[in-house]
């Protein structure tokens, strides 16, 4: 660990509404950059234009009833690309429903992210990457955050005889990274997660992505705690905020906490980050924001909008200029384009398998109804199901 202004100790010693921040929304330089080259900055200003792109081009696809109901990410991208470009290939990430730019970083394919949203089985996950599905339940996936991790600290969780994956991580060298919304920590599952975390010393970090809203609810309606980085305290672990519409500062955090739960040298330890940000737009598609909270709060967060931000800086600096800008802008739309092609191109499965994962073995109600469905579509044909 180093201390002073710039090291770990200086993140972690610092009261929970002491917000980490090193852009202001300007571009401007307010706290202490990462150590970074230029190519890994332009990167992450790469990640997020890709991000955005891909979230419009979702719910365009959604509206045009070629996909089911999705979340968009919009105005969260800095919380996402700059935690997760700190994670190496063998560290883990447990998202919820939102994380799409995260897990793209992480080694999951657009195309793959995209048929989870088409209702495909092949869909949520990658052979290669370690992803675990999206969690839709509210805060299911903070213990098995916890266990992962503590699965990767005893060793438990890789190696060729099984466990979670044949070839993923050895012996305490993974970090599992949970990511989920500020509606999370008001369930049970968060507080046993992190409890048991703090207990046992996993190597685990817990990324509160605090948009301001659980679905309808605003965050001061669902807690009466300060901040939510606060609560960390109450398991014996670090708990920071950060500005998560910073990429910057996002990253210099996780940085910190991700090297705090691999050190070799010391005990590791959890951290909870608070990366406080806004989506710019609905919980999901099926919502309607507009019932629940003013235009003028959203034009408000919309000047801290994390893209032009970064860019700003990355322009001043001059690490970026307006050809290069038409060179990711080129590729990122020709990226998603690809993806959509390679999803809409995979054939869809057979309805009746989805009675087939349910459970390990197929129960006998689980055959009455495949054969319901079955005698339904014999009757009515598969289009009689595609109306609305």
């Amino acid at each position: 660990m180093t201390g002073g202004e710039g090291g770990h100790d200086a993140l972690f010693d610092r009261a929970p509404d002491d917000r980490v921040r090193v852009l202001d929304e300007s571009g401007a330089l307010v706290g202490t950059p990462p150590d970074m080259s230029d190519a890994e900055l332009v990167e992450i200003y790469r990640h997020m234009r890709l991000a955005r792109h891909f979230d419009e081009r979702a719910v365009t696809l959604q509206r045009q009833g070629r996909m089911g109901t999705y979340p968009p990410m919009a105005g969260q991208e800095a919380a996402q690309v700059g935690s997760a470009v700190v994670l190496d290939d063998e560290d883990w990430i447990v998202p919820s429903y939102r994380e799409h730019a995260a897990v793209h970083v992480h080694g999951l394919s657009l195309s793959e992210i995209l048929l989870y949203w088409m209702g495909h089985g092949a869909g949520g996950w990658g052979a290669d990457a370690n992803v675990f599905p999206a969690a839709v339940p509210i805060a299911t996936q903070i213990p098995h955050t916890t266990g992962l991790a503590m699965a990767s600290k005893l060793g438990g969780c890789g190696g060729e005889d099984g466990g979670v994956s044949g070839n993923r991580p050895q012996a305490g060298d993974a970090v599992a990274c949970a990511y989920f919304g500020d509606g999370a920590t008001s369930e049970g599952d968060f507080h046993e997660g992190l409890n048991m975390a703090g207990v046992f010393d996993v190597p685990a970090v817990f990324v509160c992505n605090n948009n301001g809203w659980a679905i309808s609810v605003p965050r001061e309606r669902q807690t009466a705690s300060p901040t939510l980085a606060g609560k960390a305290a109450a398991y014996g672990i670090d708990g920071v905020q950060v500005d998560g519409m910073d990429p910057l500062a996002t990253y210099r955090v996780m940085r910190a906490a991700v090297e705090k739960a691999r050190d070799p040298d010391e005990r590791p330890r959890p951290t909870l980050i608070e990366a406080v940000q806004y989506r710019f737009g609905a919980h999901t598609t099926a919502d309607d924001p507009t019932v629940y909270r003013d235009e003028s709060e959203v034009a408000a967060w919309r000047k801290r909008d994390p893209i032009p931000r970064l860019e700003r800086f990355l322009r001043e600096t001059g690490r970026l200029d307006d050809d290069r800008i038409d060179e990711i802008e080129a590729d990122v739309r020709a990226q998603v384009a690809a993806a959509i092609e390679r999803a809409e191109a995979t054939a869809r499965p057979d309805p009746e398998t989805l009675f087939d994962d349910v459970y390990a073995v197929r129960t006998a109600e689980l055959d009455r109804q495949r054969a319901t469905m079955r005698r339904l579509r014999d009757r009515y044909g598969d289009d009689a199901f595609l109306r609305d």
